[in-house]
Order: C-alpha cells, then sequence, then structure tokens
C-alpha cells in the first residue's frame, strides 16, 4: 500500500475548504484512537465529519491520501512547536547548549507523549503509505526545524560557537527519530518517557564538544 507525493484533489483556498479538510483530519484521528486505519471506512470518517461521500472525494481520491496528509500535519505540527519552543527559551536567559536541546527534546516528547497511541499508528502507516520522495520531504523538514532552532541559539549568543549545526541538527534527528518510532512501533502504550529522554540525551550529548556546551557571555 505505497502512494506517490499526497494526492489532494482540492486545495482548500478558502477558509470552508479548509475547515471541511481538517474535519476529515480530526474524524480520521478519532477514530484511529479506537482502530486500525484498515479496519475503518470512508464512511465512518464523513459521517463523523458531518459530510457527505461526495464531498471526500472532492479532496481525496482515496483513504491513503488522507492518511498520507495526516501524517503530514502532525510533523508539520511537532516542527512548528520546536520553533516556538526555540526562542522561548533563549529569552528566558542563557543556557548550556546541551541543556538547550534537551528541554527542545523534552518538548518535543511531551507532545508525542500527549497522542502517544496516535503517533504509534502513523508512525507505522508511514512506512506503508508514504513514498520514498514523501518520507525524504519530513525527514528533511525535521532536519531543517532542528538546524534553525540551533541556529537561532548561536545567533543569541555574542560570539560564534566552533560547531557544524547543520551536521548536529542531522544527527539530533537522526537520534531522536530513531528512539521514539521504534519505542512506540514496539510498543504503543510505551511507557518509560523519562528513560527514553536520558537515553536520546545520552546519545546527542556525545556529538556537543564540551567546549561549547556553554553559551559566550559578552565581555563588558
Amino acid at each position: 500500500m505505497t502512494i506517490s507525493p499526497i494526492k489532494v484533489r482540492r486545495k482548500p483556498l478558502q477558509s470552508r475548504s479548509r475547515m471541511t479538510q481538517d474535519a476529515l483530519i480530526e474524524s480520521f484521528v478519532r477514530l484511529l484512537q479506537e482502530k486500525s486505519a484498515v479496519e475503518m471506512t470512508i464512511r465512518e470518517i464523513t459521517d463523523i465529519a458531518g459530510v457527505g461521500l461526495g464531498t471526500f472525494y472532492e479532496y481525496f481520491s482515496q483513504k491513503e491520501d488522507l492518511i498520507a496528509l495526516t501524517i503530514h500535519q502532525f510533523i508539520k505540527y511537532n516542527a512548528r512547536l520546536l520553533q516556538q519552543q526555540a526562542p522561548l527559551l533563549i529569552n528566558h536567559g542563557h543556557l548550556p547548549l546541551k541543556s538547550y536541546v534537551q528541554q527542545l527534546l523534552q518538548s518535543q516528547l511531551e507532545q508525542i507523549k500527549s497522542q502517544q497511541v496516535i503517533w504509534a499508528k502513523l508512525f507505522l502507516l508511514e512506512r506503508q503509505v508514504s513514498s520514498p520522495e514523501a518520507y525524504q520531504k519530513h525527514y528533511a523538514l525535521m532536519v531543517d526545524t532542528w538546524h534553525t532552532t540551533l541556529s537561532l541559539y548561536a545567533n543569541a549568543n555574542h560570539s560564534p560557537l566552533n560547531l557544524d549545526f547543520a551536521a548536529l541538527a542531522l544527527n539530533i534527528h537522526r537520534i531522536s527519530y530513531s528512539f521514539i518510532s521504534q519505542s512506540l512501533l514496539c510498543e504503543a502504550q510505551f511507557s518509560q518517557w523519562s528513560q527514553l529522554q536520558a537515553d536520546i540525551a545520552i546519545a546527542i550529548d556525545a556529538f556537543i564538544p564540551h567546549a561549547v556546551s556553554s553559551p559566550s557571555m559578552p565581555s563588558t
């Protein structure tokens, strides 16, 4: 069950259309809490959304297209969360780089934990419906997001840090994505979140030299 990049028949340019598409995504997510994507029908999705079958097919050619878009939206939301948290942490005060990364990681984990049953199923569905191009796009989005948050940190300091932030961003996502997805794929009701965060932090810390773990203070 593999599809090409998301096939949305009708782009939601107007607010009403966007609300309809969002309602279909929300209905799918609601059903996903109770059953697998294979078990649910398009009729069930449209009934909960309060729209007809014809409306569904105005936006999507098949259920897998809605699944692919849902995955895309969840990943975008997770990326947006990191982008929102970064300036708040920076404005809060001078944090060592390791602490900054760990607090961003904690925000990411808390968001996933709050909907972990959905995320567990989406990680599995991603492997079933996402094309290589879609997967690569999502991977690049998260790497770019981490790069942006690290660049914000570097720019907030008054002297540049001697670290390849592009490489660090790539390794942060490699580690966090692997640890989180594998944990939920193996156990949808995963509960060892504190230990998972600690394990991810240990792995990421190996890529942050101690010499640049603290921000450079401005000279007075």
